[in-house]
Parts: structure tokens; sequence; C-alpha cells
């Protein structure tokens, strides 16, 4: 009775016992590790193509690697591989990209072999899109099948946290930016019990699905830009400047989504919509150089390598080409996600700062560029937090990053994301 009476007066609710708690380890643990081989088994198949594709092959045939011709030829080709597979294999590789997110649906098991193929070709192809939605889909309806077969007392709705949990761990290499999105998703609901007793199972198979990454492809997202020490005002100032330039930035990508993908939809069918995208792409790629292919990690850091070594107009060229090509590459029928393509785009635009004003330390643009742009992109204050602090080892770039995310914040709250509806207007 007391204890009862004290809860009520705080307004807590009843922690979970460890009895209830224990039984979810084993079966969180085993989504996390699954989850991960998923990841790690597509990215390396797209790895193997890419080599062949980039690499071998026009190396047989004596042409330029990143000439324009080819970059012309291998989008437009992996536009018709997509299409066909979207077009023929059942399922069509899973719904519109477009109205997808990190929060994924259950999709029948027959859709997924023709969403990982096509995930890999775009992976492969140079379509500047990420991984993470279609992978997190095909591991949450993975794990629903299994798990109600396996643990038919679980709820659905737990496997998908624990799915998307694992996914997210193993797709950043750290169980923090699942924790982190898994209570943002709470902060709306009604959560029975402690907050901690919810992100337990999630947690375990978040930590799972990030060492078996760790553990096979050592990931790391510290972009080795120049030291920064102690912020100074000059750097706060920065902060707030440039992250609020990309999240305006950002947000005309979100205005412009539902026109990209009305046009695109007027062709109506996968093998017109797909193919024009990839010429689309390949017109942009020519514009934009060769490192706004892809996803974009690996080119972020060939950029961070030499801070120094473009000019703030090829910065600024770099940074709205990779913009329009994750905005193509969504609305055309590519399957993918847009995190990491953000983040190249926050990555040029944070050198384009400190290669127009030297001051700006390139560590500050580059963690404020990102953080501007993935608001505005993904809508979710702490996973942008989280990548743009990771990109730079350093303490001292956090508090400029809670601060200069409050203005850029302000710039994105309550308008149109950059999600569709299934009738293509936007999701507020």
């Amino acid at each position: 009775m007391a204890q009862d009476s004290t809860q009520s007066a705080t307004g807590t609710a009843p922690a979970a016992s460890a009895r209830a708690l224990l039984p979810t380890i084993v079966p969180a643990l085993l989504v996390g590790v699954v989850t991960s081989l998923v990841l790690l088994g597509v990215s390396a198949a797209a790895e193997e193509l890419q080599r062949a594709l980039w690499r071998d092959l026009p190396d047989a045939l004596g042409v330029g690697r990143y000439s324009v011709a080819w970059m012309f030829a291998v989008l437009v080709a992996t536009g018709v591989a997509v299409g066909l597979v979207v077009w023929k294999v059942p399922g069509h590789a899973g719904p519109d990209p477009a109205t997808t997110g990190l929060e994924a649906p259950v999709l029948p098991l027959a859709v997924l072999p023709g969403l990982l193929l096509v995930t890999a070709l775009v992976l492969a192809g140079g379509p500047s899109l990420g991984p993470e939605n279609p992978i997190i889909a095909v591991n949450v309806s993975l794990a629903v099948w299994f798990g109600a077969r396996a643990f038919p007392a679980t709820a659905g709705r737990g496997w998908v946290a624990l799915a998307e949990a694992g996914t997210i761990g193993a797709l950043f290499g750290t169980p923090v930016a699942a924790a982190l999105v898994i209570s943002e998703a709470l902060a709306g609901q009604r959560v029975k019990g402690q907050l901690w007793d919810s992100l337990f199972a999630p947690l375990a198979a978040a930590g799972a699905g990030a060492l078996t990454t760790t553990l096979v492809s050592r990931p790391s997202f510290d972009l080795h830009l120049p030291p920064f020490g102690q912020p100074g005002w000059g750097d706060l100032l920065a902060s707030l400047v440039v992250a609020s330039a990309g999240a305006l930035l950002g947000m005309c990508a979100v205005y412009v989504f539902p026109y990209t993908h009305g046009v695109f939809a007027r062709l109506r069918h996968p093998m017109l919509m797909l193919p024009a995208g990839g010429v689309v792409l390949g017109a942009l790629a020519a514009l934009g150089g060769h490192l706004t292919l892809f996803k974009g990690l690996d080119e972020i850091a060939e950029l961070a390598a030499d801070p120094d070594g473009w000019t703030a107009g090829e910065f600024a060229v770099m940074t709205v080409v990779k913009l329009a090509a994750m905005l193509v590459a969504a609305s055309c029928g590519f399957r993918g996600g847009r995190i990491f393509p953000s983040v190249f785009a926050g990555t040029a635009l944070g050198l384009c700062a400190h290669a127009l004003v030297p001051e700006v330390h390139p560590a500050v643009g580059v963690s404020a560029g990102v953080l501007g742009l993935l608001l505005a992109v993904t809508r979710q204050g702490w996973v942008s937090l989280f990548v743009a602090a990771v990109l730079v080892a350093s303490p001292g770039m956090l508090a400029l990053l809670c601060l200069a995310s409050l203005p850029a914040w302000l710039l994105v709250t309550g308008r149109p994301h950059m999600q569709l509806r299934p009738d293509g207007t936007a999701v507020r």
C-alpha cells in the first residue's frame, strides 16, 4: 500500500521485475546478430559488384573508371536492372521508397529477395541512397515471421522494435544510436513501466548488432579532421550559422521532393521511371564528379582527408548535386535511405563554409552542416546530434551542437517531412 501511494505521488509507473526482463535477452541477442549479418551480407555483395562495375570492367574495356560516359552507362544500366526487378520479381521490391522511413512496415517474405537484390544493385551502381530503409524493412519482416513461430507468446510489435534496434546498432556500429531513436519514438507514447524497461531488450539487440558489425568490419565514423580544442565564441557563431544554413538547404530539398516524385510518377512504369532516373543521375554525376556517387560514407572520408583540397565553389556544387541526386534516386524508385547521402551533403556544406571563411574550423563546419541537414531530412533530433558528434572525436563539440540544434530545429519543426504518403503528399 505504501509503495503504491509513493508511486502515485511521484507519478512513476512500477518498474518491471528482473524475472520479466531476463527472458527477453536471448531473443534480443539473436535478433541483433542476425540483423547485423543481413546488413554485412548485402554490403559485402554490393562491394564485390561495385568493384567489378567501377574497376574491373572499365579497366578491361580500356575506359576511364569515372569518365562521364562510364558513369552514364553504369547509372542507366543500374536503372534498367532495378526496373526489371521491380517490374518482374514477386513483391515488386517492396513499397515506393519515397513513402518509407526508418519505421518499416512488415512485408511478406516473398517480397524480401527482390528488395535485397535491388538494395545491393543500388549500393553498387552509384545512386545516392544508403542501405538503412530497405535493410530495416527486411530485418523487421524476418524477425516478425521467425519470432512468431519460435516465441509465439511474444507480441509482434516487440519483434519490430528488436529488429529496428539491431539494424540501427549494426549500421552505426554502436547501440547508442538505436537507444536514441527508440527513446525519441517512445516520447509520444504511453510507456508501461520505466523507460529503461522498454529499452532493455532493444538495447540488447542493438548491442549485439553493433558488436557483430564491429568484430567483422570495424566501422568508424571519425573523419580524422584537424584536432579541435576548446570552443570559442567564434566557433559558437559558426556552428549556429552553418547548422541553420544546412537546415534551410535541407528544407529546400524537402519541399521539392513531392514535385520530383510526381514528375517520375507520370511515367508510371518502372522500366521508364528507373532508367530515366539513371539518365538524370548520370547528368548530375557529370556535373558533381564521382565523389557525389554512392551512399557517401567512403567519399566523406576522402573529402575530410584534405579539407583544403577543393574550392568553396566546388564544395557548393557537390553539396547541391548530392542533394539533387538523393531526391532523384528516391523519387524514381531506387530503393534506399536518405541518411547517409545527407551526411555527405552536410560534410560538403561544412567544408564549403571553411573554404569561404578559413576561421571556421573544419570540424565545426562539418558537424554543424551534418546536424542541420539531418534535422531537416530525418526530423529526428537525437540521431542528428549523434551522427554529427561522432564524425568529430571532440567532447567540446557537443555543447556547440546542442546550441546549434536550437535555431535549426525552429526552422524545420512543424513543416513537411522528407517522406510521402501513398497519394504523393508530404507527411507532416
